[in-house]
């Protein structure tokens, strides 16, 4: 099962000088009046760094000291609410020149969560007059150098400094699970005062917007069934925000009171979606090694090879529980619908079935070799009474 595709290779250009806006209908204006698109481009990195954390409180992350993060009570929640609480720390802002020469300041953060995972999240403003501009930002670059390969040497340093809390740490970082998403703080509107229905709006550009997430510069060739596939899982809780959800990024409109929460809930998505894909690769190599076991069929080698197996059933409770406890909310508000808008897209249930028979075979052949060391006891403990029952015969014929 494959994970999100390879980013496109293109550079962030200047804002055009034209600014369209859009009235409630969602039809688009040209003119003095109108409003460009601002907000920030937030850019989510999920990496396996270890087996297990320890339970114990990461003080710091590099140089700076690290805190819970706290959903905040925004929107309509359960009254009994629970959130698994990750460390998190946030760095001080810093200057990068794109490749158009325009300076921007950048903000990035990083959290740690208990099953052997941490996100590294970048985030960076833009301006621009249309949706089309945007879609340069799907691989942002410094000059020559791109974001990704700044935020791996980022996430390796983390992954270093954290290794006294990691349980069986991994030996270098694998590449991460990358999301975009593209925040909009609000939407043009055609006069002060005259705002924009959200739903409206998505309605009028749902062409543009499906371009923006699937990194496609003409919005025009693509198909209507495509169109509505991308932007097909979305939601609005007031008439000014909306949250559309696609394989590899998102646009968020509005909600900057809970801009956090929603960017937290795509993070904790993205930790469930690479932590099953490492303990696939897991159980592949398990299944591997299982099979060339029970074929070769060493009596010798059995109590290892049952060992193995039952700690790796062991591993795969103890994500499974982990994995669903740091997303343990349920119920029909916006957070949890956010959420399951993500599973959805990210196939995680598709995973976690995939997993599921994996361990089921793995139980099969943890069977067959309980068995066979079964059979292989008996055996000796047969062949042990035969000789017994010689050696007594021996005994009586020489006397």
């Amino acid at each position: 099962m494959e994970t999100k595709s390879e980013k496109k290779v293109s550079g962030v250009q200047g804002p055009p000088t034209t600014t369209p806006a859009y009235n409630m209908q969602g039809q688009a204006f040209e003119g003095r009046q109108g409003l460009p698109y601002r907000g920030e481009v937030v850019y989510i990195y999920a990496y396996d760094i270890a087996h297990d954390i320890k339970n114990e409180p990461v003080e710091k992350i590099l140089t700076q000291p690290t805190k819970d993060y706290l959903v905040g009570p925004s929107k309509r929640i359960p009254r009994q609410m629970f959130f698994y609480r990750p460390r998190m720390a946030e760095f001080a802002p810093q200057k990068r020149v794109l490749r158009s020469g325009q300076t921007v300041e950048i903000r990035k953060s990083a959290k740690i969560f208990g099953v052997g995972a941490m996100t590294v999240q970048v985030r960076v403003p833009f301006v621009v007059d249309r949706l089309e501009d945007l879609v340069d930002y799907h691989d942002l670059k410094f000059g020559e150098r791109g974001l990704e390969e700044e935020v791996a040497e980022f996430a390796e340093s983390i992954r270093k400094n954290l290794a006294s809390y990691c349980v069986r740490p991994v030996p270098a970082l694998m590449q991460a699970e990358a999301y975009t998403v593209f925040c909009l703080a609000c939407l043009p509107g055609v006069a002060e005062g005259q705002g924009v229905r959200a739903e409206d709006w998505l309605t009028a550009n749902r062409r543009r917007v499906a371009a923006l997430l699937m990194e496609e510069e003409n919005a025009e060739a693509l198909s209507e069934q495509e169109v509505s596939e991308s932007t097909g899982l979305y939601l609005s809780y007031y008439g000014d925000d909306l949250v559309v959800v696609d394989w590899d990024s998102a646009i968020v409109v509005g909600q900057q009171d809970a801009l956090d929460d929603v960017l937290h809930i795509m993070e904790l998505a993205n930790v469930q979606l690479v932590e099953l894909a490492a303990y696939d690769r897991v159980l592949d190599e398990a299944l591997q090694l299982a099979y060339g076991d029970v074929n070769r069929q060493k009596v010798r080698s059995t109590g290892a090879v049952l060992l193995n197996l039952r700690e790796l059933r062991i591993d795969l409770a103890r994500l499974s529980d982990e994995l669903s406890n740091i997303t343990k909310f349920f119920g029909d508000w916006h957070l949890a619908k956010t959420h399951r808008n993500l599973a959805d897209r990210f196939h995680l249930s598709d995973w976690q079935r995939v997993i599921g028979e994996k361990t089921r075979t793995l139980d099969g052949l943890y069977q067959i070799l309980l068995q066979n060391r079964f059979n292989s006891w008996m055996f000796l403990l047969e062949a042990t009474i035969v000789l017994l029952f010689i050696i007594d015969l021996v005994v009586l014929l020489v006397k």
